[in-house]
């Protein structure tokens, strides 16, 4: 065969010797590539700088050698990728050194392209290129999901993608090429961040707080009792199953159940948003799925590490118990603050709004990166720093920055939860899978055992302090939304083969799980709520009246929690929003907003939405002439009128107003006994007063029966008045009777003695029957009014007897209590009124 040529560097050194120190230095022998690629990547920064324009491009040096040969990349450690110019061009890296001539002809007889600036370098855009068709193909898909009504009202959207997805890694597959796998840390750091801070931001915070305590014992108690119960009897059939199943320890099994026991939130937002259930319903299941990662991730961590130990103690059991606490409460400590900083840093963005809606995004990732940076929980600090921040930053910030925080959220949640449906597809025709029929249905079985009976239990438990009941129907669609989804498949990818060997058969479990309850569940949840008729969610805007009413309840509650000194969840939000009114406002918001109540702002904000809608909406014609002042007044913001300064007070003037105040207020908010019946004391005059009340209703009740049914007495004694009329009308038609100068004696209650109503026509007797003769002024007079006398504490005025309540005297009062007849229009109206 033909020697192999020489170097063209020594040609050169042969023919051109002693020349310039610098010629001399370009004779010398190249350095090595690992030295040559250190120093490149050492010079990089300085050469961009000073040389980019006069150094040759990546393509020029791979097209210096022939086609078939590309530049040989540096070894592993030694600059990346990044290349090496051939021995015979060294002076190409000196282009301002002088060149003689026809030395590029003879040193460097490369072949000649026609057209010198175009090529084709796809390594170059091949990151940022592929991930824009991804991007791009999940978003025709979405769009094609919406655009044919058919397929979206019977399969689900995370349905079909995973079905693209498994069509489009079969293609690929069927090509050649290998299918990309959705990595662990391409999950956690950038697909699921988008949803988690779109979920905190927008997050209906009333049902939340008032369902926090369900949605704690769900989220904690539920998915321990999956985990252990799942991974117990997985373990029982390792035990069972076979040879092949035999070397599968408890912790592995227990560490399996850790990862397919957390329900996805991912999963859960693409179904329930699409069969609108009710608030109630989707906060439980959707918040369940947010605050059981605390679990999963501690559970997975904690048999993770066990699993590399020889021995497992009873310090280290406790220690993995107190690690819940610390992972839990450590992600929602690192969100409150990151939330609390970005409040702050908007209170100052009002001279520059563009990037308003980058502080929101950057601090709300940095607190998931910092939590997942000491093992906590990414997905509860994502969701405090979202819940702290939306109230401080939204009135901070302008109504464009606002906009523009809700729908790049919206965009980029939606973007990302096609992306991982998408992926999981891929990832399951490109993956290496295990299957073994006895372990994949056991899974699938004990899940589903695992999952009814967790929320039957619970369900009875939470329901013995529940006000409104869950109901049958509801724990049915409890049970059956505990969707799994790509979050237990990225925690399996994550699992080492060093220590568990059985990573294949756990992941094609995982995944047989996954499409079982996306495909089967999330497609049959429709048609079982529509079957069940539960309550769905109902599309109301809220209006300033229902604002208003709520507010009015809260304080209500309040107040009577104060009242019967019970210190309970509508007395702590009362405390939480006066100190957050007095101190946090002042500090985190800027202008006069910070003093702005509750109630003016949610109009301000109701206002300012109605009329975009209506300018958007085009009927900025049909605007009536008497607008709002608070419309106009957010529209074109004006300055605001200078307070008038108040009067200052005197301290006398001020202690005397206190003072007055403290002996003539009752005080609300004071510490009371609080109510319980088995420690009320006994009133001793309850009793009595209890009875003598009822007494007095038997009698009422009795007078109102004898005044319906007892018309005509049977021995009418006249009254005083009815017998002078008939006397001065007809004196020679009536003649009196013989006992008529006995007049009664009417009694008149000294409250009111001007009233007629006061006349108790009970104690109206004849003076004969009184037992005491008629005195002559009683004579003379007729008629004598005489004061009653107040009966006695624990006396019944009504039951005990008097000095006249014989037989007789007892039938002519109720004689005289009865009307009789009604008299005829000439006659009048009698001058007494009946006794009530």
């Amino acid at each position: 065969m033909f020697p192999s040529p020489r170097p063209p560097p020594a040609r050169s050194g042969s023919r051109r010797g002693g020349s310039s120190p610098s010629r001399r230095r370009a004779q010398r022998p190249p350095p090595p590539p690992a030295a040559m690629g250190a120093a490149a990547l050492r010079a990089l920064p300085w050469a961009l700088l000073l040389l980019g324009p006069l150094l040759p491009g990546q393509g020029l040096q791979a097209n210096s050698e022939p086609p078939q040969r590309p530049p040989a990349p540096l070894p592993a450690g030694d600059g990346g990728g990044f290349t090496t110019a051939p021995p015979g061009s060294a002076q190409e890296m000196l282009p301002l050194h002088p060149q003689p001539p026809n030395a590029s002809a003879e040193e460097h007889a490369k072949t000649r392209k026609a057209f010198p600036v175009l090529g084709i370098d796809y390594t170059h855009v091949r990151i940022p290129f592929e991930i824009s068709l991804w991007i791009l193909l999940a978003c025709l898909m979405k769009l094609g999901f919406h655009v044919i009504p058919s397929v979206s009202s019977i399969v689900p959207e995370s349905c079909l993608l995973i079905v693209v997805g498994l069509l489009v890694g079969g293609l690929i597959k069927g090509v050649g090429e290998k299918p990309p796998i959705l990595k662990s840390d391409i999950f956690f750091l950038f697909l699921l961040p988008p949803i988690i801070l779109d979920a905190g931001y927008f997050l209906p915070l009333r049902q939340f707080t008032e369902n926090l305590g369900t949605i704690l014992i769900f989220a904690v108690v539920g998915t321990l009792w999956n985990a252990f119960f799942l991974g117990g009897l997985m373990y029982a059939v390792c035990q069972l199953g076979g040879p092949g199943l035999n070397h599968i320890g408890l912790l592995a099994n227990l560490l399996f159940g850790s990862i397919i026991s957390a329900v996805d939130p991912v999963a859960v937002l693409a179904v329930f948003e699409e069969i609108h259930i009710n608030e109630l319903l989707h906060i439980l299941v959707f918040g369940e799925s947010l605050l059981n990662d605390a679990v999963t991730v501690v559970l997975y961590h904690l048999f993770e590490e066990f699993a590399t130990f020889e021995q497992v103690t009873i310090i280290d059991i406790i220690l993995g118990f107190l690690s819940f606490f610390v992972v839990s409460l450590g992600g929602v400590f690192v969100g409150v603050i990151y939330g609390v900083i970005a409040a702050f840093t908007s209170r100052f963005t009002s001279h520059i709004r563009v990037i308003e809606p980058l502080f929101v995004f950057l601090y709300s990732y940095m607190a998931y990166l910092s939590a997942e940076l000491f093992h906590l929980s990414g997905i509860m600090a994502l969701i405090a720093s979202g819940v702290v921040m939306r109230p401080y930053v939204e009135a901070n910030i302008s109504h464009k920055s606002h906009t523009t925080i809700k729908y790049f959220l919206k965009m980029w949640s939606s973007v990302s939860e096609t992306l991982i449906f998408i992926f999981l597809g891929v990832s399951t025709v490109a993956g290496h899978h295990y299957w073994n029929w006895t372990f994949v249905i056991s899974t699938l079985l004990f899940c589903l055992i695992a999952r009814v009976l967790g929320v039957l239990v619970l369900t009875w438990f939470i329901n013995k302090f529940r006000i409104v009941k869950l109901t049958p129907k509801d724990q049915f669609i409890i049970a059956y939304g505990g969707l799994r989804g790509a979050i237990a498949f990225s925690l399996g990818y994550l699992l080492d083969y060093s220590h568990f060997g059985m990573r294949d058969m756990f992941l094609t479990a995982i995944i047989t799980v996954i499409f079982f309850t996306v495909f089967v569940q999330g497609m049959t949840i429709r048609p079982l709520v529509d079957l069940l008729a539960v309550k769905k969610k109902q599309e109301t805007k809220r209006s300033i009246n229902e604002e208003i009413h709520t507010q009015f309840l809260d304080h209500l509650l309040t107040g009577i929690e104060d009242i019967c000194g019970h210190y309970g969840h509508h007395h702590w939000k009362d405390k939480l929003n006066r100190f957050n009114k007095k101190y946090v406002k002042k500090c985190l918001i800027a202008g006069e907003r910070s003093k702005e109540p509750q109630l003016i702002a949610f109009y301000h904000k109701m206002e300012m939405k109605q009329a975009i809608e209506l300018v958007e909406s085009g009927g900025i014609g049909k605007i009536p002439s008497a607008v709002s002042t608070v419309s106009i007044q957010n529209i074109n913001p004006k300055t605001l009128p200078v307070e008038r300064a108040l009067p200052a007070l005197s301290k006398d003037k001020e202690e005397e107003i206190r003072k007055i105040l403290r002996n003539n207020l009752q005080k609300t908010r004071q510490r009371l006994r609080s109510y319980n019946r088995h420690t009320l004391v006994a009133d001793p005059y309850e009793e009595a007063w209890n009875q003598m009340l009822l007494r007095r209703q038997k009698v009422r009740q009795l007078e109102q029966k004898m005044n319906n049914y007892l018309t005509v007495p049977a021995h009418r004694l006249d009254s005083p008045t009815m017998s002078r009329a008939r006397i001065g009308s007809d004196p020679l038609a009536y003649e009196p009777k013989a006992d008529s100068e006995n007049l009664p004696i009417i009694t008149i209650d000294p409250a009111s003695p001007q009233s007629p109503e006061s006349v108790d026509l009970m104690n109206e007797d004849p003076k004969g029957c009184s037992g005491l003769p008629p005195s002559p002024e009683e004579d003379e007079e007729g008629l004598v009014m005489r004061v009653r006398e107040p009966s006695s504490p624990g006396t019944d005025d009504v039951f005990t007897p008097g000095t006249g309540d014989s037989p007789s005297n007892q039938r002519m009062l109720r004689c005289l209590s009865d009307p009789g007849p009604r008299p005829e229009p000439e006659e009048g109206e009698p001058f007494i009124p009946k006794g009530q």
